[in-house]
């Protein structure tokens, strides 16, 4: 800050900032010290822990993560496709039966022989000249 030549008052020696006596330890000044230093030095040398350490523990989570997602969907697509393949040999088996059925009632439409042996076997029937004789 440049002094106004013109106003020499005491004021501007007021406004200008005093040096302090003790001045805290910059980080720069630390080296310095010697060999064994302080025990807060010490200290906070112990507990620093490298760029690159840190790094690493969170590389190896995020990687935990990942492989841990990634076994939750193996093990839920291997569910879903035994269930498919479950449901697809039902659906099969329905449809084979539908087939089984569906011939069964056009012989039953279209035979006249089939259509009585059906009568006969599911709601007893028989012919008017026929004789019934009961066993016990």
């Amino acid at each position: 800050m440049a002094a106004n030549p013109f106003w020499t008052d005491t004021r501007l020696d007021a406004q200008r900032p005093v040096t302090r006596a003790l001045s805290l330890p910059s980080p720069n000044a630390e080296p310095l010290i010697g060999g064994a230093g302080t025990r807060t030095s010490a200290r906070r040398r112990d507990l620093s822990i490298p760029s690159w350490v840190i790094f690493s523990m969170i590389m190896l989570a995020t990687f935990a993560v990942c492989v841990t997602v990634t076994m939750r969907t193996h093990a839920a697509r291997g569910a879903a496709e035994q269930k498919y393949s479950q449901m697809e040999a039902e659906v099969q088996d329905i449809r084979d039966r539908n087939a089984s059925l569906r011939s069964n009632v056009e012989r039953l439409r279209s035979d006249p022989r089939v259509r009585e042996a059906a009568a006969r076997e599911r709601l007893n029937m028989v012919r008017a000249n026929e004789i019934v004789v009961p066993l016990d």
